[in-house]
């Protein structure tokens, strides 16, 4: 097993892309995080939203990107030290994806905090 404690930095962003090309090729879930920040990013340009409401929005896409790449990240880790079906590795799974759950249901609120007050007046409301 190789040891990546002392690599250097390139190499150490380099592993770091990796890592997150793997996941994002692999992981539906992200896949679908992913897309949902891009189309807030695009609502965003399109909205014309302020400085302030852009750091909310990519800090929000940010987190929940985390948190997804997190959650696969311990479900690997509980994969390995439990390979058999266990209650204890099964309840880590759940509530590391109910983390997921939680922080993609507060971003819908909060996309919809910043986009609706911009949406409803074109379209009459």
């Amino acid at each position: 097993m190789q040891n990546h404690k002392n690599q250097g930095f390139r190499a150490a962003f380099r592993n770091a892309f990796l890592g997150f090309h793997y996941a994002l090729s692999t992981e539906k879930n992200l896949k679908r995080h992913f897309a949902a920040g891009i189309l807030a990013i695009a609502a965003g340009l399109i909205l014309q939203i302020s400085l302030i409401e852009w750091c909310i929005i990519m800090l929000t896409i940010n987190t929940v990107i985390v948190a997804e790449l997190l959650n696969t990240a311990l479900e690997y880790t509980v994969d390995i030290a439990s390979p058999e079906k266990r209650e204890m590795a099964r309840r880590a799974k759940d509530v590391s994806a109910a983390a997921v759950l939680v922080t993609a249901s507060c971003s819908v609120i909060v996309g919809l905090l910043i986009y609706l007050p911009k949406i409803l007046p074109l379209v009459g409301f």
